[in-house]
């Protein structure tokens, strides 16, 4: 197990450290803004979001990831990494954490507004794209044939030795 957590950054690091790291480079109403969490949000202050953090794990996933990704901006992994908690991913050998991203409030509302309208035109465009990659209408394919061909021919045998019906 250790040699695969070598090469992520949360190994070995306490929730404590970390959201102290986050706090002090951006601030509470900035984690407020992009992570949701109500314990960023009233009365903010560390022992009271540790002890939340602590006892809610997928606020705590998302602190985690929120570091990963934004903080200490790791590559993206692949779907079975998304998988993992934050604490299980691994990165290649020779990555090494870059400097963090820098963010304002009102940059995590227009990425947010962003995300938002690019989902509502992927829905709106889901049923409309063509169903194969092209807008020209396709030739029937076999399956198509036979199934259309196939209102003449006798059903199947409910005979379990001739299910031919042969």
């Amino acid at each position: 197990m250790i040699e695969q957590q070598q090469n992520n950054p949360l190994h070995g690091l306490s929730l404590e450290t970390m959201l102290t790291e986050l706090v002090d480079f951006y601030d509470w109403k900035i984690l407020d803004a992009a992570l949701r969490l109500a314990c960023f949000k009233t009365n903010p202050n560390m022992p009271a979001c540790l002890k939340f953090l602590k006892k809610t794990e997928w606020a705590r996933e998302r602190v985690e990831a929120f570091y990963l990704y934004r903080f200490k901006r790791m590559p993206k992994g692949s779907a079975a990494q998304f998988e993992l908690k934050p604490r299980e991913r691994g990165f290649e050998d020779g990555i090494v954490p870059r400097k963090p991203q820098e963010l304002t409030v009102e940059l995590i509302a227009d990425m947010r507004a962003k995300a938002t309208a690019d989902y509502e035109a992927m829905k709106q465009n889901k049923g409309s794209r063509p169903r194969y990659g092209s807008d020209k209408p396709r030739a029937q394919d076999s399956y198509a044939q036979n199934r259309s061909s196939s209102h003449n021919k006798p059903a199947p045998s409910q005979d379990p030795k001739n299910p031919w019906g042969k």
